[in-house]
């Protein structure tokens, strides 16, 4: 770090927040400015890792200072700016974001007193922390958009709302006193003291919702590291200080220049902090719908909690809408490129969060060579692809037809060999006439059905000896049942098969559709919560055992004694067996 003898004076407003901070350590690193840190707090507490660094450092030597300003009172912000050159005006840390007067008061009416003071104390530049936010809606995607995009009539964002106003009134005041403005809006900021991004991803992750995706997964969105956001304010001043026309009262895109699928981004940050990924998706209008169902059912209860759809229709569209910038103007006006990849961002970024780092059982997910207990049971073949959900189309296909299967066969009200008469009469007359098709129609080929879709590959024929194998372990119980020597066996068939009457003579029907939903909902069910499941099956395993171990404290003596001698006789019975075979 070269310092520069004849450093300029600038004010970073709300210098203790995300972009703030990093702005200040931009600004001292450089080694030519001389930095007001401006902020609400009454006094500047540093972190214990600002103890030793470069902030510090500057403060002690009288190249950083703190002051406490509310951009509400027009007198702190004056003293605050009075002698300064450049005003840097970043976000505020503490925004009550329910409370409409306090985030008005802050973002607007604090716009209006920083232009105000500007002027008043012969302030050359402003730029102003606004965001890509204030032109997205959310009814339309925006690919590669660029600062000739209109500002919506609608927000649905009271805070992006307010942003647009602010940045408005900032732009407007250009040129006047002396003044020169611009606006910089950067896409998804990120990066190390992060306050929405991660956190919020990490905090879906913990209550179990992070496990679902909204809409199809390959929504593109643009994300911006917070240096890089620094960066161009930077540049931004050295372009306003050369007063280029091109630049002031303008508005420029940043962004990292690396678009990416919004979910890839999301499931990335998941896995390095040691979370599961998203597996599940879910359409955005069936979300959509579900959250007003929720709002209106808050609304009839007489919550006076703030407004749930408000709030969660911005993430809704954000996860589901492609959302990215052209940031060419920005590249040719203000000579602003990102100065730190997107990979290194995150990388910087998921350091600073270690401590918000998972170690429980979601850790397995991220080694994708570990088979779960699961997909062991169904054979890991093509079974086990489709009931636990690893294609959601293919699946879903697999379940749709089973579904007609069970519909045709026991709810339409034929009788079962009925239903099969019709079944494979329909199924002949669809083959019949797809083989008598002609091989082009209106310009489409027709492609034939291959003999071989009708033969048993060697991968069927495992999961046929599978089947032999399961019943020839059948035949070995019914033989056992026949020479009389195991009890054991005899009580476990006779109570399954008690239970199988049960269900059955309850109804057929309900018994199959049952198996059918168990099926496809069970084992994926089991994947997602194995060791909870298997911790709850191992307490009432427990449980089960100390009351058994209570009621043979508890039995006559005489029965016990007679479990101990039959006991002991089929083990002897086992071991003469055994020394027969050898």
């Amino acid at each position: 770090m070269v310092i520069d003898e004849n450093p300029r004076t600038c004010v970073v407003l709300h210098g203790r927040g995300f972009v703030g901070r990093s702005l200040v350590l931009r600004l001292l690193k450089l080694g030519n400015w001389i930095v007001r840190i401006a902020d609400s707090a009454q006094f500047l507490h540093l972190d214990p890792a600002e103890q030793k660094s470069v902030l510090s450092e500057a403060i002690s030597t009288g190249r950083a200072s703190y002051y406490h300003v509310d951009v509400c009172d027009k007198s702190d912000v004056r003293r605050a700016i009075e002698g300064s050159s450049v005003v840097f005006y970043t976000d505020a840390a503490n925004l009550r974001v329910h409370d409409v007067y306090f985030c008005y008061m802050v973002i607007v009416q604090g716009a209006k007193n920083v232009i105000s003071a500007c002027r008043q104390c012969n302030v050359k530049r402003l730029i102003y922390n606004s965001s890509a936010d204030i032109i997205f809606d959310g009814s339309r995607d925006i690919h590669n958009g660029d600062e000739s995009l209109p500002n919506p009539g609608k927000f649905e964002d009271m805070l992006s709302d307010l942003k647009a106003q602010a940045e408005a009134l900032v732009r407007c005041a250009n040129d006047y006193d002396g003044l020169l403005t611009c606006a910089l809006r950067p896409s998804n900021i990120f990066g190390p003291g992060d306050t929405q991004i991660v956190p919020f991803i990490v905090n879906q992750a913990k209550s179990g919702w992070a496990k679902f995706s909204i809409g199809r997964g390959e929504n593109m969105s643009d994300f911006t590291f917070v240096e890089n956001v620094a960066h161009a304010h930077i540049c931004a001043e050295e372009a306003l200080r050369y007063q280029m026309v091109s630049v002031a009262g303008k508005a420029f895109f940043i962004t990292n220049l690396e678009p990416v699928k919004f979910w890839e981004f999301v499931s990335l940050i998941l896995e390095r902090l040691g979370y599961q990924r998203p597996l599940i998706k879910l359409p955005s209008r069936m979300v959509w719908y579900i959250l007003l169902l929720v709002n209106w059912m808050r609304e009839k209860l007489g919550s006076r909690k703030y407004n749930l759809s408000a709030s969660a229709h911005n993430i809704l569209q954000l996860a589901s809408r492609n959302r990215t910038f052209n940031c060419s103007a920005a590249q040719k006006h203000i000579g602003y490129s990102p100065v730190v990849s997107l990979e290194e961002g995150v990388t910087l970024t998921l350091d600073s969060f270690s401590h918000l780092a998972n170690d429980s059982s979601f850790l397995r997910y991220c080694d994708s060579n570990e088979q779960s207990k699961v997909d062991k049971l169904l054979g890991s073949g093509k079974v086990a692809d489709i009931l636990l959900w690893r294609d959601e189309k293919k699946t879903f296909t697999y379940f749709l037809g089973l579904v007609l299967l069970f519909y045709w066969f026991f709810l339409c009200g034929r009788t079962f060999i009925s239903s099969a008469a019709m079944f494979l009469l329909l199924a002949t007359f669809i083959l019949f006439g797809y083989g008598i098709l002609p091989s082009m129609i209106f310009g489409f080929s027709v492609q034939r059905i291959s003999l071989s879709w009708f033969e048993i590959s060697e991968m069927d024929m495992k999961s046929i000896t599978t089947i032999a194998c399961f019943w020839n372990r059948g035949m070995d119980i019914i033989r056992s049942l026949a020479q009389g020597e195991d009890w054991s066996i005899f009580f476990k068939v006779v109570v399954s098969l008690y239970f199988v009457k049960l269900i059955l003579l309850h109804s057929l029907t309900v018994a199959i559709g049952a198996a059918l939903i168990f099926a496809f909902t069970s084992f994926f069910v089991y994947e997602q919560y194995e060791e909870e499941i298997d911790g709850l099956a191992k307490i009432l395993y427990d449980g089960m055992k100390n009351l058994m171990g209570l009621l043979k404290r508890n039995i006559p003596a005489s029965m016990a004694s007679f479990l101990q001698n039959y006991k002991i006789l089929h083990q002897d019975k086992g071991h003469t067996t055994v020394k027969v075979q050898q």
